[in-house]
């Protein structure tokens, strides 16, 4: 079954022409993206006020789109022609998108205790938590030290204040080399299940007073590996490049350059804001999987709902140039979660949406689609089902696990946390529900615990012929019950790379993706063949399944076993999943 893209069951109300109005609208808009100036750029100068859609003076000649996709922001509002395509998505329904629609994990406990203590487990609770005594998981002992690059990095703890049982602490991380050295107060945590990142600023270095290492919280460099008891350096945090060309922290003063505010980019996904936050703060994010084509009123919401970042009475929302504009998004990409999010942390309402009503009624269930009054979207019915449906639950996820990655041949990312995104890529996605395999308040713990039986049973609700062990002989062409025989070894195989293991791809694909042989990009058959060709493979793909092995361009001369040529290849992602199939073929791993 081929995949569709996410929301083709909600296509845009109306003909084709009422359609291309907003289209239209949004060639004629000025799109833009908060982060499209920073302080202190250069305009450029062959940009004219008609230009950035602006009359002499600072008047606005059209509303200015914010983003671009399935969501745009529009400031001030959306213009007129997006009404007749657009609907409300308040019509009969309350808002459940604004901060005061939210009530917090602990309210949720009082009717829900079990799914409250089964989510308190999850990795989700404590994907950012502020830095307690309760919540650090490193060796701040002060004992443990991180000798790289000619330079020293060690941890350690104090206590603040009088004498407490137990004592109130403060985290420390402190590199050192010759005569430089930073000083790092840890002010927040990053996960709990295999890693632990720091978040924190700068209270002593070689950077002059007032740098932004002082004034913001940022992710620190050096992250503690909790099942090794080690520190690590931070990965996935910027853009990776080769080892010896990872920027080094030990630098002298203004030869720092890799700097990650946590709030801007890294807490949208790691805590629980409200919704229509989120629309205001990432557009573009959010626009990926979006079910329909939304419209956000930007300038309504932040008056109404946030208040403190635009002064209405000061400044008119009509008159706003696009310097002010780029400002304002700053600062909302700037909000800290410890100030105004529902929770750190991914919480229930994430998920649930604004679920105060419900607190307050039982008999008011909460809806998992967006309403807000400046919320307008495209879509083929008058009221937007709220319901556990497919478009529903699975944009739940999307919100957080989508992005972009490094990707192999087929398509699907290298590496973890885009999952929703990779499973777009595959087929039977339209068919599924991330909860079919995920129990959303349940801990996955360290090991995937559901067993090939429970996995597969999710498949064989469609593929049900293969439920009869000869007619899945004839199609796995391997014995029953062996690694070759599994559903998910062969269409699900291992070559993400996850937090401390190699894990499943969500792109669910053939062995035969003629993209994949040809790259020598991880293939199936010789992840568990290591020592065989891609002649060997090729040749049993062509007998079994009839592909056409004189079209493709395989790697190598087409004797050299697949995973020597893997452990060579100049792509580190195929280098990890190649060593980690030999390693685990050596040990006798027959996951």
């Amino acid at each position: 079954m081929s995949a569709r893209r996410p929301g083709n069951s909600n296509r845009t109300l109306g003909t084709a022409p009422r359609a291309s109005i907003v289209v239209a609208v949004l060639a004629a808009a000025a799109v833009l993206g908060w982060w499209g100036l920073r302080d202190g750029d250069e305009r450029d100068p062959a940009s004219s006020p008609a230009q950035t859609g602006m009359r002499p003076g600072g008047t606005p000649q059209v509303a200015r789109a914010i983003g671009q996709g399935r969501l745009v922001g529009w400031w001030p509002e959306a213009p007129a022609e997006v009404a007749e395509v657009a609907v409300s998505t308040t019509r009969g329904v309350p808002n459940n998108i604004h901060p005061g629609d939210y009530a917090g994990p602990a309210r949720c406990k009082t009717c829900h205790p079990k799914n409250h203590a089964s989510w308190s487990g999850h990795a989700h609770r404590l994907m950012n938590t502020v830095a307690t005594r309760e919540t650090v998981l490193g060796d701040f002992s002060g004992e443990a030290v991180v000798r790289q690059q000619g330079g020293r990095a060690t941890f350690f703890a104090t206590r603040v204040g009088a004498e407490t049982a137990p004592p109130d602490m403060r985290w420390w991380m402190q590199l050192e080399r010759d005569d430089v050295r930073r000083t790092y107060r840890i002010t927040q945590t990053i996960g709990s299940r295999f890693y632990q990142y720091y978040v924190g600023r700068l209270v002593k270095g070689p950077e002059r007073p007032g740098h932004d290492f002082y004034k913001t919280d940022h992710v620190l460099p050096f992250g503690y590996w909790l099942d090794a008891r080690k520190w690590v350096p931070v990965v996935h945090v910027h853009r990776e490049v080769p080892e010896l060309d990872r920027e080094d922290p030990f630098v002298g003063a203004g030869e720092l350059k890799r700097f990650a505010p946590y709030a801007q980019g890294c807490n949208g996904c790691h805590t629980t804001f409200p919704l229509g936050d989120m629309f205001t703060r990432e557009p573009l994010r959010l626009s990926r999987h979006a079910p329909w084509q939304l419209h956000w009123n930007l300038a309504s919401y932040i008056r109404e709902q946030r208040p403190g970042f635009f002064d209405a009475d000061a400044k008119s929302a009509s008159t706003i140039d696009e310097g002010e504009l780029q400002q304002l998004g700053r600062s909302l990409s700037a909000m800290d979660a410890r100030d105004y999010g529902v929770s750190l942390g991914i919480s229930c309402e994430a998920c649930h949406l604004g679920s105060r009503r419900h607190a307050e009624n039982p008999k008011e269930l909460p809806r998992f689609a967006p309403a807000s009054d400046h919320l307008l979207a495209e879509t083929r019915v008058e009221v937007i089902e709220g319901g556990r449906n497919h478009t529903n639950l699975n944009w739940a996820c999307a919100r957080c696990h989508a992005g972009s990655r490094s990707e192999f041949a087929a398509g699907m990312g290298t590496w973890n946390s885009i999952e929703y995104t990779d499973a777009t890529r595959g087929g039977c996605y339209t068919r599924l529900l991330c909860i079919d395999c995920h129990d959303p308040h349940k801990a996955i713990g360290k090991q995937w615990t559901r067993t090939q039986a429970q996995d597969e049973a999710v498949c064989l609700r469609c593929h049900g012929d293969y439920k009869d062990p000869e007619v899945r002989q004839r199609h796995t062409h391997h014995v029953s019950g062996s690694r070759g025989d599994g559903c998910l070894n062969c269409h699900m195989p291992r070559i993400n790379e996850g937090l401390q293991d190699v894990v499943r791809t969500h792109t669910i694909f053939s062995p035969t993706h003629p993209g994949m042989i040809e790259s020598n990009h991880p293939n199936a058959c010789n992840l568990c063949h290591v020592a065989e060709s891609i002649d060997w493979t090729v040749a049993w793909l062509a007998e079994w399944y009839g592909l056409d092995g004189s079209r493709l361009s395989v790697p190598g001369d087409g004797d050299t076993p697949l995973g020597r040529l893997w452990l060579l290849s100049d792509d580190e992602a195929v280098r990890l999943v190649g060593g980690d199939a030999i390693l685990n073929q050596q040990a006798g791993d027959v996951r």
